[in-house]
């Protein structure tokens, strides 16, 4: 397993299987349809590259394994592995976290005029809820989901099926605090998020407005 690993890792780096070296595989196989592992190796062989290619490739993998990846390995000490995991655990976790705050919570923030509070633990599991408001003496709850474009399409994976999951939990916070949840979906908008669906800052400010 741990061979398959260091392979795997080295392959990917180095490139070594993106298609300009290995050819077009996924495309090729449906287009020889093959019955047996055999078929599809005598295709590939004849039609997409030559067994010595392959044979070549391999050979370069084992270079950059023993020749490249070993010199780096070698100038590992364990103070840098000391210093990677405290930036990979603390430094980076908070830069990620500080990002989210100055683009989506951010804009929210600014938009609405109010202050945007991190849910506590149990009700992100009792009530799927990742952040509030305060309004009055009543809570309002926030989700935010990102989206992506592909096409120009946008893509919104399991949300409208967590939606419909979630709904009886919101209706649950609401019952116990007063106030309305809210998806506010964001999308990165060349360097930084942006609120995709703008029309929930009217809705959740009525909603303070009700509440306050």
């Amino acid at each position: 397993m741990a061979k398959e690993w260091i392979l795997n890792s080295a392959m990917n780096r180095f490139q070594l299987n993106f298609k300009r070296n290995v050819g077009a595989t996924s495309e090729s196989i449906r287009k020889c349809a093959p019955r047996t592992l055999e078929e599809w190796r005598e295709y590939y062989f004849a039609n997409v590259r030559p067994e010595e290619h392959i044979i070549e490739l391999g050979r370069k993998l084992y270079v950059k394994i023993t020749e490249v990846i070993q010199a780096e390995v070698a100038e590992v000490t364990e103070e840098d592995c000391i210093n990677y995991m405290k930036q990979l655990v603390i430094d980076r976790t908070y830069v990620g976290y500080r990002t989210e705050i100055d683009t989506v919570y951010g804009q929210l923030e600014q938009l609405l005029g109010v202050k945007i509070e991190p849910a506590p633990d149990e009700w992100d599991r009792l009530y799927n809820v990742d952040f509030y408001i305060k309004a009055g003496e009543h809570f309002i709850g926030l989700q935010i989901k990102p989206i992506t474009f592909s096409g120009g399409t946008v893509q919104l994976p399991e949300i409208f099926k967590e939606k419909s999951i979630q709904e009886k939990s919101h209706l649950k916070f609401t019952e116990k605090y007063g106030g309305k949840v809210f998806y506010v979906y964001s999308y990165k908008g060349g360097e930084k998020k942006e609120i995709y669906n703008g029309d929930v800052i009217d809705e959740i400010m009525s909603e303070i407005a009700r509440l306050s």
